[in-house]
C-alpha cells in the first residue's frame, strides 16, 4: 500500500492501518483535534465549538480519540464533576497534517464547488445528500 499508489512501499497491515485512518480522518475527529489543538477544552466548550455536532456523537468521538491515545480525560472531583479534554504529545503530532488538508481545502474549494456545480448541471442532480450548508464558527481553521 503506497500514499501515492505509484511508489513502492514496504508492506503494512492494511486492516490496522485503515483502523486509524478511520479514526483520524473522521471529519469530527478531526473538528476536535483541531479545537485541542487551542489548548484543554471541557465537553461543553467543544460542543459549542463544533457546528452540528450531537452530544451523543461528540461522546463517541472523544472515547475514540482517547482509546487510541490521541486525547487524555481529566476527571476532577468537583460539583459538579468537571471533565477536561486534551491534546497528548501523540496527538499534537496530527496538528500539522490536519492544517495542511484544511489548506488545501482553503486553498482549492473554488475548483470544487465549480466541478460539483459542472457535475451537477451534466447530471441534473441537486447535490449530495450528505453535503453540509456552508459552516458557521464550528469551521476548522488553518
Amino acid at each position: 500500500m503506497t500514499a501515492t499508489g505509484s511508489e513502492t512501499a514496504p508492506a503494512v497491515d492494511s486492516c490496522r492501518v485503515r483502523s486509524v485512518l478511520n479514526r483520524i480522518g473522521d471529519k469530527w475527529a478531526i473538528y476536535v483535534v483541531d479545537r485541542l489543538g487551542q489548548g484543554p477544552r471541557r465537553f461543553s466548550e467543544l460542543n459549542r465549538g463544533i457546528n452540528g455536532i450531537t452530544a451523543r456523537m461528540l461522546t463517541v468521538t472523544l472515547r475514540g480519540l482517547e482509546r487510541d491515545g490521541i486525547i487524555t480525560r481529566t476527571v476532577y472531583a468537583a460539583v459538579p464533576p468537571r471533565v477536561d479534554y486534551e491534546l497528548t504529545a501523540l496527538g499534537e503530532t496530527l496538528l500539522d497534517t490536519i492544517g495542511q488538508l484544511v489548506g488545501w481545502a482553503d486553498e482549492h474549494i473554488g475548483e470544487i464547488e465549480a466541478a460539483r456545480a459542472d457535475y451537477d448541471a451534466r447530471s441534473g442532480s441537486t447535490g449530495c445528500d450528505d453535503e453540509q450548508p456552508p459552516c458557521g464558527d464550528g469551521r476548522v481553521r488553518g
